[in-house]
């Protein structure tokens, strides 16, 4: 669950109203905005949202169910906040941060309400090395030792914020559980004064972690996606949309995104998701092979779940829940990468939320704050040197289902003011089983100037091929709207030429396979090989029909078909075949040339 410390404040208050998931509460004159407290007999959950005349509001992150009037509420005196410590990875929790798995074994498939269980294994040992000496003077994010939370991931014991001071007492190497001491920071001011050092500590969900500096993005979160690297980049520490209707291929793209990118950690969210699909992300993810490390994909991977059909105050706290989570492993010095699925649910509990708060609804029935909510979540992501002394970035990709895939409605317009790249999914696309849908001219990166120097380094023609390739496949649209009108035989050989190039660059570059062991993923370096093929092989196509060629001289070319082929049949590692088939394709356009001279 979503831990609070030891409470502060004995005083309660008693239940006065229910509405589904907003509770009020009288002789609440005590209690903070925001603070958690436990509602009812069975300390159900919950958080205040407001307090009017000794009357507090609050939302309840469980099923409040038989809940009556009169009984009590308990107050924390604490935010709502995570616990943070080796063991977050291979977990799946909750939106509360209640570890599923454990829970299961408790109260079997279902989930009882006020069921509580520690998010973090108290009783684990951890194999903790110190890497600071008595004496040190403590500042908060440094870090005070190691352990190896997975085979795959280091983690760093930093020191809490708010217990700066002098080292003392630190422990020798060993195994120690999360809530052993392992030192104390003895006050400057006051030597008696000394706080405890555990390896758990806690954080609120709903406040940013501070960083020493925010950094200019540049090196991209390469996905093994070529419509995404190529076409419309994402930078480590950006933040990206996949707005989409109902079956266009959102999950199944997050999914792709979470196996295959460079990022060092997935946190993988899913806000309001029907079961089936949480269910298979579920299944699937412990079984996925990490294909950087051989291990599995699990070991560098926290899954939130929180399905539709969970309560919605739950589903609208996941989301930051999550980012907290990520924004503590970017503190490490690691590439975190964060994916919401979707947006549109989250933003849905927010307007169940704020009607059953009787507050002024805006567009669409949507509160008139969900812009600012939005630019909360979004705005968390960024590269940044930590407190710690290293660099670490937390990249936001969420996914956004507009209602009948109208991208006019505010959620999406709302997400488009805050993000830098748009990876727009196609109706057209998905019914035609062209995977990833992602339509080239409805979607747009501003990270492709931050990210062009990163691609020049390996060819510097990058960004002119990109954009070769791309004015071909924005030409092919308009000369579609013409051969639609007089037919494609009455166009200039030319044009004709321009539709078959862009079929090309639709079945052999765009298009992937997710089930091809070769295709599933493709490396940077075919990437560019493949689009200097395309691009050598279009610019020649031009010139032969410039020197009197037919385009059925150009279809006629042997190795057309093993062009389409490529990208299936090369692997990302076999640079010779590359450079064969390269060499092969020009030496035909050579052939042709000369015998058109003829």
């Amino acid at each position: 669950m979503i831990a609070m410390k030891t409470q502060k404040k004995s005083s309660q208050g008693i239940i006065t109203r229910i509405s589904g998931p907003i509770v009020e509460a009288k002789n609440m004159g005590h209690a903070g905005i925001l603070e958690v407290v436990h509602v009812g007999n069975l300390r159900l959950i919950g958080e205040v949202l407001r307090i009017r005349n000794n009357v507090a509001t609050l939302q309840v992150y469980e099923n409040t169910t038989g809940l009556r009037p009169g009984e009590p509420v308990f107050c924390t005196g604490q935010p709502l906040s995570v616990r943070l410590g080796p063991g977050l990875l291979t977990t799946i929790y909750d939106g509360i941060q209640r570890p599923l798995k454990r829970i299961a074994e408790i109260s079997g498939a279902m989930i009882d309400r006020g069921e509580k269980s520690e998010p973090l294994d108290v009783e684990k040992k951890w194999h903790f090395k110190p890497l600071l000496a008595n004496g040190t003077k403590l500042e908060a994010g440094m870090v005070l030792g190691e352990v190896q939370e997975t085979a795959s991931i280091l983690h760093k014991i930093m020191v809490p914020f708010k217990q700066e001071g002098t080292l003392t007492d630190l422990v020798a190497e060993g195994d120690y559980n999360g809530e052993e001491i392992l030192g104390y920071s003895q006050d400057d001011l006051d030597p008696e004064i000394k706080k405890p050092l555990t390896m758990f500590h806690y954080w609120p969900v709903r406040k940013a972690r501070p960083v020493k500096k925010r950094l200019t993005l540049g090196e991209p979160l390469v996905t093994g996606l070529r419509v995404i690297d190529t076409f419309f980049p994402i930078a480590k520490g950006g933040a990206a949309a996949i707005p989409g209707g109902f079956g266009t291929g959102k999950t199944m793209t997050q999914q792709s995104l979470a196996k295959w990118s460079d990022a060092s950690i997935i946190v993988y969210i899913g806000c309001g998701e029907r079961g089936n699909e949480m269910t298979e992300v579920l299944r699937e993810f412990p079984g996925l092979i990490d294909p950087r490390s051989g291990r599995s994909l699990m070991e560098r991977t926290i899954l939130i779940a929180n399905t539709s059909n969970m309560p919605v105050a739950a589903r609208e706290v996941s989301i930051y829940t999550g980012i907290t989570l990520a924004e503590y492993y970017r503190d490490m010095g690691y590439d975190v990468a964060v994916m919401a699925d979707s947006t549109s649910r989250w933003a849905e509990a927010l307007r169940e939320l704020s009607g059953r708060l009787e507050e002024m609804p805006a567009d669409e029935g949507f509160p008139a704050y969900l812009s600012t909510r939005l630019a909360g979540f979004y705005e968390r992501a960024g590269k940044v040197d930590t407190l710690s002394g290293t660099r670490g970035t937390v990249s936001v990709i969420g996914a956004v289902s507009p209602p009948g895939g109208d991208f006019s409605e505010p959620v999406t317009q709302h997400t488009s003011r805050f993000i830098r790249c748009f990876w727009a999914l196609d109706r057209d696309l998905a019914n035609a089983r062209h995977y990833p849908a992602i339509g080239w001219l409805s979607s747009y990166s501003e990270y492709l100037p931050d990210t062009a120097f990163w691609w020049e380094k390996m060819d510097p023609n990058w960004q002119e091929n990109r954009d070769y390739l791309m004015n071909l496949l924005q030409e092919e649209v308009a000369l579609q709207r013409i051969a639609k009108l007089v037919g494609p035989d009455a166009l200039p050989e030319n044009q004709r030429l321009t539709l078959f190039l862009a079929e090309i660059i639709k079945n052999a570059f765009l298009q992937q396979n997710s089930f091809d062991e070769i295709d599933m993923y493709c490396a940077p370096g075919k990437q560019l090989w493949m689009l200097r093929v395309l691009v050598t092989f279009s610019k020649r196509s031009y010139a032969l029909i410039k020197q009197g060629a037919t385009l059925a001289d150009i279809t006629s070319i042997s190795l057309l078909d093993r062009m389409n082929r490529m990208k299936s049949e090369i692997k990302n590692e076999d640079k010779q075949a590359m450079a064969e088939l390269e060499q092969k394709i020009i030496e035909e356009l050579e052939m042709l040339e000369r015998k058109i001279k003829a």
